[in-house]
């Protein structure tokens, strides 16, 4: 029986949900995405032939609406700025899983590494404890657990984990919010770790790609499955200002020391900060995951040189002109 190519995705216009909707678009899948509104959504979107359906993630009604007729419901939806996280992650993940078992379709679910404490350093397998210190971290392994509880009732889910995002496309993460100032030339690299900690980074295209080529094999799959992506391996926190570097051509670009202080001074007024603040664990420590499982399923892992995924992920912030 030929798997019916269409997908719903919940956070079409963030980093990981625009890089998937292009990726399955281009392997022939029909891309629907929920927006509140669409028109405002169109404007953001770098994906030609989305078809927009109003709707918001936290109705369950609205996004088993939407899902109907999907085979893959893709939930990459955050609340924007870290904001009323324990209030609305996972009542919208429990909109999915319902949408899910009213359709049959799959979950996908891009994995983060709050999910993990010191007990699973410094090499992250898909069997480590996960134990988080963090808030946003007892969140998302609650996701992950209640997704799993789903799949003993039917609803089958696939959870693809990686590093620190980066990417041509805007979103919440340590690249476009931390190094670089999106929108404005590069003048200095503010850097969160120390020299010498090695740290994960994932290329979102590459990801994508990963995910897209893994759904495609649902055959292969369990009810449950989950798989680490290893990315870009930065073994003593230069290798990715280095690139940076290359890409502005300035090897004496400024690197600053992220102003970790200042975030913890403003942190109980600002959510952002205070999420930064609460995550900084994860860059004191070498962090890196093993992808044994992932090759074993698709032999090789989508991996552009980074220098070039650099390139591409300045230019598509606007912090370098495209040539």
């Amino acid at each position: 029986m030929t798997q019916s190519k269409t997908a719903l995705i919940l956070g079409a216009t963030g980093g990981i949900g625009a890089e998937l909707a292009a990726s399955l678009g281009r392997h022939g899948w029909q891309i629907n995405a929920l927006h509140r509104n669409p028109a405002a959504a169109i404007g953001r979107s770098s994906t030609p032939g989305i078809n927009w359906i109003p709707g918001d993630a936290m109705n369950r009604g609205d996004v088993t609406r939407a899902a109907q007729g999907a085979t893959l419901i893709v939930h990459a939806v955050n609340p924007p700025g870290y904001r009323n996280w324990g209030q609305l992650v996972l009542p919208m993940l429990e909109s999915s899983i319902e949408a899910a078992r009213a359709c049959g379709a799959r979950i996908l679910l891009p994995g983060t590494i709050y999910n993990y404490g010191p007990d699973a350093f410094p090499v992250l397998r898909e069997d480590s404890p996960q134990n988080p210190l963090a808030e946003k971290g007892k969140i998302r392994a609650a996701m992950e657990a209640r997704l799993r509880a789903a799949a003993d009732n039917g609803v089958r889910s696939l959870i693809v984990r990686a590093g620190d995002f980066f990417g041509p496309t805007p979103g919440n993460n340590w690249f476009s919010q931390g190094l670089v100032k999106p929108g404005k030339p590069v003048t200095s690299i503010s850097y969160p770790g120390r020299r010498g900690v090695g740290h994960a980074w994932a290329y979102l295209p590459d990801l994508a790609e990963t995910m897209t080529r893994l759904v495609e094999r649902e055959s292969t799959l369990g009810a449950f499955q989950t798989f680490h992506f290893a990315g870009h391996w930065d073994a003593d926190g230069t290798q990715m200002t280095r690139a940076i570097r290359t890409a502005v051509a300035n090897p004496n670009l400024p690197v600053r020391a992220f102003p970790w202080p200042l975030v913890t001074l403003l942190s109980p007024f600002v959510t952002l900060f205070r999420e930064m603040r609460e995550m900084r664990y994860l860059w004191r420590e070498p962090l890196r995951l093993s992808n044994d499982r992932l090759l074993g399923v698709l032999t090789n892992e989508v991996h552009t040189p980074l220098d070039q995924a650099v390139r591409t992920t300045l230019t598509g912030l606007g912090c370098l002109q495209s040539v």
